[in-house]
């Protein structure tokens, strides 16, 4: 028809990408996981004074085959690591994942055999949320920070690189966590 010579470069592309990471962002569905007292403050942003229905995501599932968000809100024992990995696992795609907390950060003052030195040898990590716990709104701020960068995201081999990435660096240690935990 000779119009593709007429658009700017990547105008209709552009325009898809944007509305589909608009869609995306504001209709995340989280799968709490709350392991440690970091859930606590996850339950306080749920409630009335915080409220995030604002960010489209009032609906938390009990189910991973519904969400497509895990929070990993807490410490992560080498018993629960399989578990967490299970769940992630039978998340839909595309899903992301907050570490709430210095625990699921970096394992926090639990330095032991006992406890995971971060939820990203586990699963890959695309917030990493600081705090002993983090109060509510840091995690507002972090779901912010998460939904920009939904809303950025490019399609297809650019997002499937990335994720190949975290994938290689988390499933590096897995073997040995579920070594460890009897399996």
């Amino acid at each position: 028809m000779g119009l593709e010579e007429k658009l700017p470069s990547g105008f209709l592309l552009t325009t898809v990408e944007k509305a589909v990471g608009w869609a995306r962002k504001n209709s995340v569905w989280p799968a709490t996981f709350g392991l440690a007292c970091c859930a606590i403050e996850l339950m306080a942003t749920g409630g009335p004074k915080h409220d995030l229905a604002r960010f489209g995501m009032e609906r938390a599932s009990a189910t991973p085959r519904q969400a497509d968000l895990m929070i990993v809100a807490g410490r992560v024992s080498q018993k629960m690591a399989p578990v967490v990995r299970r769940i992630y696992d039978q998340m839909a795609e595309p899903k992301w994942v907050i570490a709430m907390g210095v625990c699921a950060s970096s394992g926090g003052m639990f330095n032991n055999y006992a406890v995971v030195q971060g939820v990203d040898h586990i699963v890959p990590v695309d917030v990493y949320l600081p705090g002993c716990p983090p109060r509510p709104e840091m995690l507002i701020d972090a779901i912010v920070k998460l939904h920009d960068k939904i809303q950025n995201m490019k399609f297809g081999a650019h997002r499937a690189a990335q994720l190949e990435e975290l994938e290689r660096r988390a499933l590096r240690t897995l073997p040995l966590i579920e070594q460890g935990a009897g399996k």
